[in-house]
């Protein structure tokens, strides 16, 4: 990208057209023809300027070329074009619908859709690039740096009944917040002990200026381990267990709802259960979790409802992009009411 300026037009029905301040003018089909594209594809955990997590795993698929996206928060996307540009540049296109008018029933009378760009150069292992996001006005674009590293395959799946443990860590003693440290320390703490429960009620008072609740973590950090805690939540309430500060388990108000990678147990947005296990909302359920060599299994209220599947990055709210790091466990405090309880932790030795 460097002394490069990519102009992107959207252009009706037809693609996308590039201006370029290179001195080069010749974009014949030869020219434009790429064949190294091996470099860009895999997996790549994304480090965001900020502070924030994404991944991008780019493929080849019946002759084309095909990606998903994690942008910070939210969810594994697939993203809406990709593009190996001149000079071994990869374009990766985001788009959203933007409701520009409606009408006095607020029906939309006028959409657009708003794409936001990804400029990617790299090598085998490492990728830097800069997104480039249209302000509402569309009269200018805001920037974001990132870099990126290339994920090795996860490997087998581990045999879980060869596997070592430790000794338990009972990470909330039932009584005060005594190894836990919000995330973001400007941030207003929505955790405290409530009858020998952990929870979490994120208030906002209507007409008051919005509080920005934080996440919980632990002080300690962890390799891989098993994970037992119970949790409580209320109707159309959610929140999360990250584990190493890296994958979320979900945990939502799902009961009775379709299987989706966003329900209780889920790895969010990435795996879905096999089965639909959660208890109403309001009662009291039980996650036995163990990470193992980026492999993940969810046992929700008895029923095992994820089976030793890999996890092939983080999701969206990760502190932290490199999977093979220790991380902390932490609670999502800026979403719904939850309680926590019997939260039980037990390293793996010989993994």
């Amino acid at each position: 990208m460097k002394n490069k300026i990519f102009t992107l037009l959207l252009v009706s029905g037809v693609g996308l057209i590039f201006s370029c301040t290179s001195p080069k003018t010749d974009i014949s089909p030869v020219a434009q023809q790429k064949t190294d594209i091996a470099s860009f594809l895999g997996q790549w955990t994304i480090d965001i300027e900020g502070g924030s997590v994404g991944w991008l795993e780019v493929r080849q698929e019946d002759g084309y070329l095909d990606a998903d996206v994690l942008w910070g928060g939210g969810s594994v996307l697939p993203v809406s074009n990709i593009l190996f540009a001149m000079d071994n540049v990869l374009i990766v296109q985001r788009s959203n619908d933007i409701v520009r008018k409606k009408d006095d029933k607020s029906n939309p009378v006028r959409t657009q859709t708003v794409t936001s760009w990804m400029e990617i150069t790299g090598n085998v292992d490492r990728i830097n690039g800069i997104l480039l996001t249209p302000r509402r006005n569309g009269l200018s674009v805001d920037t974001t740096t990132f870099s990126g590293t290339k994920l090795p395959p996860v490997g087998p799946a581990p045999d879980l009944a060869t596997i070592k443990y430790g000794e338990p860590i009972n990470l909330f003693n039932g009584k005060d917040l005594t190894g836990w440290r919000l995330i973001n320390e400007k941030q207003t703490n929505g955790f405290k002990v409530v009858d020998g429960a952990l929870v979490n009620d994120p208030v906002q008072t209507e007409g008051a200026p919005h509080i920005s609740y934080g996440n919980l973590r632990t002080d300690r950090e962890f390799e891989d381990f098993n994970l037992k805690l119970e949790v409580n939540v209320p109707a159309g309430n959610n929140s999360g267990v990250y584990l190493r500060g890296m994958y979320e388990i979900q945990v939502v108000d799902s009961y009775k709802k379709p299987l989706d990678p966003h329900n209780m147990g889920a790895v969010y947005s990435r795996i879905t259960p096999a089965s639909a296990a959660e208890k109403p909302a309001g009662e009291w359920q039980t996650l036995d979790i163990t990470l193992c060599k980026r492999y993940v299994t969810v046992i929700l209220n008895g029923v095992k409802i994820i089976d030793n599947q890999p996890v092939y990055g983080p999701t969206g709210g990760a502190i932290r992009s490199d999977v093979f790091a220790p991380g902390p466990v932490y609670l999502q405090g800026d979403h719904g009411k939850v309680s926590y309880r019997n939260i039980l932790l037990t390293p793996i030795v010989n993994n």
